[in-house]
C-alpha cells in the first residue's frame, strides 16, 4: 500500500479553518437547541455512511463521555428499525443521510420534508452543516489513511 500524507499536516492553514468552521458549527448547533448528543449521532452516521474508522472511533469517544448509551450507539446504523431515537433525532439522523447521499432526490426531500415537521429552521441548518462539516473531516482521514491505534497496554 502506497503510504499516504496525512493532508492536515501537509496543509495546516487548510486544516485549521476546517477547524475553525468545525467550532462555527458546533456553536450554531447549540444556538439552535441541539444537545451535543444529537450533534454526536449525527457526526456518527455520516462516518457510517461513509466507513470513515477515525472519526468514528472519535466520535464514539466522544458520544460517550457527553452522555450517549452504548445500546443506541450499538444500533444507530439501524436506527430506523428501533424505538430508541427521539422525533428529533430521527430527523437528524434522517436530515444527515440525505446530505451525506445527496444523489437520492427522492429521499432528500422525505428527509427534509420530515425534518421541517420537527426541527427549526435553526436547527435544519445546524443538522446540515454539521453533516457537511463531519463528511469534509471523514475525507480529510480516510484519503490520509489517519490510524485507528490500541491504547496503550492493550
Amino acid at each position: 500500500m502506497t503510504r499516504r500524507i496525512f493532508i492536515d499536516k501537509q496543509s495546516p492553514k487548510a486544516y485549521h479553518a476546517l477547524v475553525q468552521t468545525s467550532e462555527a458549527v458546533r456553536a450554531t448547533a447549540a444556538d439552535a437547541g441541539l444537545e451535543r448528543t444529537v450533534v454526536e449521532l449525527v457526526n456518527l452516521r455520516v462516518s457510517q455512511l461513509n466507513g470513515c474508522a477515525y472519526c468514528l472511533d472519535l466520535h464514539t469517544r466522544a458520544a460517550l463521555r457527553g452522555g450517549e448509551t452504548p445500546r443506541r450507539l450499538g444500533v444507530l446504523a439501524a436506527w430506523r428499525d428501533t424505538e430508541l431515537f427521539t422525533p428529533l433525532e430521527r430527523a437528524a439522523l434522517a436530515l444527515a443521510e440525505a446530505t451525506t447521499l445527496p444523489t437520492d432526490a427522492d429521499a432528500q426531500e422525505a428527509a427534509y420534508s420530515a425534518a421541517r415537521e420537527v426541527l427549526t429552521e435553526d436547527q435544519i441548518s445546524a443538522v446540515i452543516w454539521v453533516a457537511v462539516t463531519i463528511n469534509a473531516f471523514n475525507r480529510v482521514s480516510i484519503m490520509s489513511k489517519h490510524p485507528v491505534r490500541r491504547p496503550d497496554g492493550a
